[in-house]
């Protein structure tokens, strides 16, 4: 089993039984993280882009059991951006030298079709050079096909896990993981670059779990995968379980990076979270991805979907040559252009 790396950077797949073992040893890492490095430069280079993230609101309808912005967390302070708030973030953004926006949010009613097609569109039309990106959650196929109109390209949307039994211990029974799935088929149908993802170490995560995770991405086949730590938050009933393994999290992006090639990875700000160098690690291991904050600093601490979120310093979009800095001692430079996936033939 001690090649199982050197299958996988071969052959971008392995058997269920092989997969277990390399998720659950730690025999394979060195080996492992070097050939997710050598896979992503030879499609990639040294390139890691950079997207301007822009955190537009905190109010969710939704009452996901391990998220700090949940409906029921009465303790939680919510802010909505206005649009003008949201365009300056992006003028400030586009003389920094980001040419994509990420708009993220929870489902908040509050911003109709209506209101985010306006958004999008006054992105869109001023920055006529910027990938514009939501992630805001499910929706209806009609509504992704206005905002895709409107001029958003890319979609984020993390499937968190792709176990129906895991999603039920995660999720409030009104929501479903078959409508989950049903919208990221949708959203690739429609045309938006799209992506899934899931946590690593969430509560009752199992191997085969994870597996379940890889096997579901590799029959969509998203554009995009973030994949990073679960990290509980205070006010949620996970509270006082434990923080998903860096190991693993390093362990899992280079999988993801040999199994899904072209794929868009980014070392997560949750990685950054749970170790000092998590961000370098992830970006050793196969990641490609930085996303700095352009949200106003008044809110940037308000977007708490986990305790201990790093939000001040070297993750903001406004310390760009702080960031350049960390991506180089990595052994990559910054890039920030559009960064568009590269499709394989």
């Amino acid at each position: 089993m001690s090649q199982l790396a050197d299958k996988l950077y071969k052959e971008s797949n392995l058997t269920d039984e092989e997969l277990f073992y390399l998720i659950e040893t730690n025999e394979n890492d060195k080996r492992l993280v070097f050939l997710a490095d050598k896979k992503r430069r030879e499609i990639y280079g040294e390139k890691v882009f950079v997207r301007g993230l822009i955190e537009f609101t905190n109010y969710c309808k939704n009452d996901c059991y391990y998220c700090g912005i949940r409906r029921d967390n009465k303790n939680c302070l919510r802010y909505r951006l206005t649009k003008d708030e949201i365009l300056s973030c992006c003028e400030e953004g586009y003389e920094l030298g980001f040419r994509t926006f990420v708009l993220q949010g929870g489902e908040d009613p509050y911003f109709t079709d209506d209101i985010v097609c306006d958004i999008v569109g006054s992105i869109h039309n001023r920055f006529k050079d910027c990938a514009i990106t939501l992630s805001i959650g499910e929706k209806s196929e009609e509504s992704y096909k206005k905002y895709f109109e409107a001029g958003a390209e890319r979609y984020l949307l993390r499937h968190e896990t792709a176990d129906e039994n895991h999603y039920r211990k995660l999720h409030p029974s009104e929501m479903s993981l078959e409508n989950r799935k049903k919208c990221l088929y949708t959203l690739k149908k429609i045309g938006y670059i799209t992506g899934a993802g899931f946590m690593i170490g969430s509560p009752f995560q199992t191997t085969r779990n994870i597996i379940s995770d890889l096997r579901f991405m590799q029959e969509l086949k998203p554009h995009m995968i973030g994949a990073g730590p679960f990290i509980p938050h205070k006010e949620t009933i996970f509270a006082d379980y434990e923080t998903g393994t860096l190991d693993l999290c390093i362990r899992i992006t280079a999988i993801l990076r040999l199994m899904f090639p072209y794929a868009l990875i980014p070392a997560t700000t949750a990685l950054g979270t749970i170790h000092p160098l998590g961000r370098e690690k992830g970006l050793k291991a196969g990641a490609n991805v930085v996303m700095p904050n352009l949200s106003p600093v008044r809110v940037r601490k308000m977007y708490e979907l986990y305790d201990n979120k790093i939000c001040t310093g070297e993750e903001s979009a406004q310390c760009i040559k702080c960031l350049g800095n960390r991506v180089e001692s990595a052994g990559y430079h910054i890039v920030t252009d559009r960064g568009d996936p590269v499709f394989s033939e």
